[in-house]
């Protein structure tokens, strides 16, 4: 549920005409299913705004009786909410998910709400799964069900409080069925002192062992893509909350034949990993799919925790990792055009501002002023994203000029190109075993034996990673980086020869370059071959009649570099022999020439 908000099926009364509205002031602040009521019923739910109830009680037997009247004479449960000082801010015609919490008052620092919720059952059925689930996903104070007697009298009493996180519990903690004389004894503010101290104290503990990172549950779908594909995404999903610096905290892979519309995957499997996020003390949920707007407000709605999705984890890297001008702006114009339709929904923060002079008009809200800033943001982003493609169309023009080809380093995101550009041109880029390490270009001078009749120059340029899934906003964003693969010579893909799932990604990045309609001839190389296994490494060199070398210790660097200059010069290529330096004159004679 979300603070200050009824839920689907629950509504407010609306003003009606003042002949009509006796006891406006009360019938206004009922909420739940109000529809069928006599006016004189709504007025008696109003007046429960007048009773108290002594801090240190649960329920006084006088607003046990008032609620099982009530919710005899009308056929309906009853709901109350009242907070810490004993006073009802909440009436509801309805059971626990009818009754909308009203927004933290901010004079409660626990980890609780600071509310407990008292209602009626019509039937001796005890707490539901309704009222335990609101319970825990809002942290109440505690859940109370009293049974409403035909005759209005109440019966027994049920009650359930959060349980503290630790792993050996439950989420909530069960009273056994009592009478509302015995529910009215209980010490509830000592009880709650009690049992917030020990919430406190797990933490304290989880807080000397924990880092500053976000702990994170990530949540997987597959709907028919194969268990295989779904548990790849899920574990490269891990990789990208690491380098984006988060901790994961637990995983879960949802198997449903389609994905939920509102919330992808269930109300019951979000349930589930909230008690898990709880436990696991984790700070997020982090989806492998991108997630509407309107899936992300639902189900940040119902889980009260941060929401992220593949997309926005990628996004951020991408903005950690920029380094430079040029990929600041890019990374910032993905970001904006991201976030663009996803500004609806964020609470008190759209409230309306007020009109007046120099101002773009009475009645503008606070979400079209930003909607208004972002899309100026872009127009500005994007002109500078043009004036980089335009320098950068002028460089790439400059070295077709001096016939110098070009060999463009693709491939997967953390596959060792930076590592292989290293040691192909001897140069000193950037190079990190995480995701996203390179978003600059980089281009430097080689030299290549093979080439031409007595060697040749070339030029590496070293660019960003793909993935699968890459993103529109960042196609588009890094349009101007991109652009460097139209014009080069040959595409060097460098595969990953020791990660699991490398054909998988060899078929992703092969998507990307087709749909991003790129012309130059390809080749692959099986980086990191030291490390892969040899049967599968075989396998591999000859499904995509590839190169294999470990950039780290320089094994098969030689041969690919034969292979690049085979590859640029195609039958005009003229082999290198065997022994080139005796061949060109370059050595001396062995003994016996």
């Amino acid at each position: 549920m979300r603070p200050g908000r009824p839920l689907a099926g629950s509504h407010l009364v609306r003003p009606r005409p003042a002949s009509y509205r006796k006891g406006a002031a009360a019938i206004d602040k009922v909420h739940g299913k109000l529809s069928g009521l006599k006016v004189g019923q709504v007025k008696r739910l109003g007046n429960l705004y007048r009773r108290r109830v002594p801090p240190d009680a649960t329920v006084t037997n006088e607003l046990a009786r008032a609620l099982t009247a009530l919710s005899a004479d009308i056929g309906r449960q009853v709901s109350v909410l009242v907070d810490r000082r004993g006073r009802v801010v909440t009436v509801a015609a309805g059971d626990a998910i009818d009754t909308p919490l009203p927004p933290p008052s901010g004079e409660v620092t626990s980890r609780l709400y600071g509310l407990r919720l008292v209602h009626t059952h019509l039937k001796p059925v005890g707490l539901s799964g309704d009222d335990l689930t609101t319970l825990f996903l809002n942290r109440l104070d505690a859940v109370v069900a009293i049974e409403a007697k035909h005759d209005g009298l109440p019966g027994q009493a049920h009650m359930a409080q959060v349980a503290p996180p630790t792993s050996e519990q439950e989420d909530w903690i069960l009273d056994p069925p009592m009478t509302v004389p015995e529910l009215e004894r209980i010490d509830f503010t000592e009880r709650l002192r009690a049992l917030e101290e020990e919430m406190a104290r797990q933490v304290r503990a989880r807080e000397v062992t924990r880092s500053s990172a976000e702990r994170a549950v990530l949540v997987g779908l597959e709907s028919g893509e194969g268990l295989f594909e779904a548990e790849s995404r899920l574990e490269e999903l891990a990789e990208l909350v690491r380098s984006a610096g988060g901790t994961v905290a637990w995983s879960s892979l949802q198997q449903r034949s389609h994905a939920d519309h509102k919330t992808l995957i269930g109300r019951g499997k979000l349930h589930e990993l909230v008690s898990k996020a709880y436990h696991e003390d984790a700070d997020l949920l982090v989806f492998d799919r991108e997630l509407s707007p309107a899936q992300a407000r639902e189900i940040e709605g119902l889980t009260h925790l941060k929401v992220l999705d593949r997309t926005q984890v990628i996004l951020d890297i991408f903005a950690q990792n920029a380094r430079g001008r040029e990929a600041q702006v890019q990374v910032e114009l993905a970001q904006l055009q991201y976030q663009l339709p996803r500004l609806a929904g964020r609470g008190r923060a759209m409230s309306r501002l007020g009109g007046g002079i120099g101002t773009r008009g009475p009645g503008e809200t606070k979400l079209e002023v930003d909607r208004r800033r972002i899309r100026d943001r872009i127009v500005s982003l994007e002109s500078a994203v043009d004036e980089i493609s335009q320098r950068r169309s002028e460089t790439r023009k400059s070295r077709t000029e001096a016939s110098t080809p070009v060999v463009a380093l693709v491939g997967y995101t953390n596959a060792g190109k930076s590592t292989l550009f290293n040691a192909l041109a001897k140069s000193d880029a950037v190079s990190r075993d995480r995701l996203f390490a390179t978003l600059r270009p980089t281009t430097r001078e080689g030299w290549l034996p093979a080439l031409g009749e007595w060697g040749g120059k070339v030029l590496y340029t070293d660019t960003v990673g793909f993935i699968r899934d890459l993103p529109e906003e960042l196609v588009n964003a890094f349009r101007a980086t991109l652009e460097e693969l139209h014009d080069a010579d040959l595409l060097l893909h460098v595969v990953d020869a020791a990660s699991p799932g490398a054909p998988e990604r060899v078929d992703a990045v092969q998507r990307i370059l087709d749909e991003l309609g790129l012309k130059p001839p390809r080749r692959v190389v099986l980086n990191k071959s030291d490390a892969a296994d040899g049967e599968v490494l075989e396998g591999l060199l000859q499904r995509f009649d590839a190169t294999g070398v470990s950039a780290r210790t320089g094994e098969g660097l030689d041969d690919l570099k034969a292979s690049l200059a085979r590859a640029l010069e195609g039958p005009r290529h003229v082999p290198l022999p065997e022994d080139p330096a005796r061949a060109y004159g370059w050595a001396p004679p062995r003994n016996g020439d």
